[in-house]
């Protein structure tokens, strides 16, 4: 809270800082703050960015050339797999290499967007105990960092999906619209489980197997056109399986299924951001004190 003061010359303001002042802050004016705050921080952002961007693959001998390298080395144990016939992924319409490769990418990008949130803190290293500055900036750098080397090996792999004789359809000029609501759910979920780790540092691992194993319950890597009927119930319950589905379904075959069940999905998503956002805002302070 700031705060005129006039004096004999000059009238200055005057920073007043209360104890768990954030709490007190409505709803709306804390979002209207943190966005302010990110405007704020753009040249923040951007010069945090490309430092880290290039870091990244200063030391490794291949250097920047691991983002081609890695699409193409995360599906060779599935084409393997499916050459074999270990695996019975059901129709799927297309060549299965294909599928799987966008279907893993989409559930990659969603990962992604998990981790960056889930690491916001850490990623500020030491100077976010020195320097005050706001920390919405690092959420920006760090999902910022994970679109750029997604967006290279996503291009990779529309070169990829044509070598396979598949043709994505005109509807992938949507994609970055039917993102948000991954971006969303994965941002969400790091930012809390960034606040509660500080305090309870093993949920960090159980939430880390527990989407290693909400991959098996969400059609990335199989069709959903099967019989079990306890499996099907537990996709149906899935928010993952709408959301995945939709981005890989429309670059793939044009087309969104159970669409309704895909805007209520993309709503609950939201809503977990609006409410993780809120939580990291107003706990930052204390959390960046326990890290001390």
């Amino acid at each position: 809270m700031k705060k005129e003061h006039t004096g004999s010359a000059k009238t200055y303001p005057i920073a007043v800082y209360e104890p768990d002042s954030r709490r007190n802050i409505g709803f709306l004016k804390i979002w209207m703050i943190m966005l302010t705050n990110m405007m704020r921080s753009r040249e923040l952002v951007f010069v945090l960015f490309k430092r880290d961007f290039f870091a990244g693959y200063r030391k490794s001998f291949l250097g920047i050339t691991w983002i081609f390298i890695s699409p193409v080395l995360g599906i060779v144990s599935w084409v393997f797999m499916n050459a074999t016939g270990i695996l019975n992924p059901g129709d799927v319409g297309i060549p299965y290499p294909a599928y799987i490769l966008i279907g893993s990418s989409v559930w990659g990008l969603f990962m992604g967007f998990y981790g960056a949130a889930e690491g916001t803190l850490g990623a500020g290293g030491g100077f976010i105990m020195q320097i005050k500055y706001p920390h919405e900036a690092l959420l920006i750098k760090q999902i910022g960092l994970h679109l750029a080397n997604f967006s290279i090996g996503f291009i990779l792999n529309i070169a990829i999906l044509l070598v396979f004789g598949v043709v994505p359809s005109w509807k992938i000029i949507f994609f970055p619209v039917l993102i948000l609501p991954l971006l969303f759910l994965g941002t969400g979920l790091g930012l809390v489980i960034s606040v509660i780790s500080v305090v309870a540092g093993e949920i960090r691992t159980v939430i880390g197997m527990g989407l290693g194993f909400l991959i098996y319950i969400t059609p990335v890597i199989y069709s959903s056109n099967f019989d079990n009927p306890l499996l099907q119930s537990l996709i149906k319950w899935n928010p993952l399986t709408y959301l995945i589905t939709a981005v890989r379904d429309s670059i793939i075959y044009g087309r969104i299924d159970h669409f309704d069940r895909f805007i209520l999905s993309s709503a609950l998503a939201f809503a977990i951001f609006l409410f993780s956002w809120k939580l990291f805002y107003v706990s930052e302070e204390k959390v960046i004190e326990k890290m001390i």
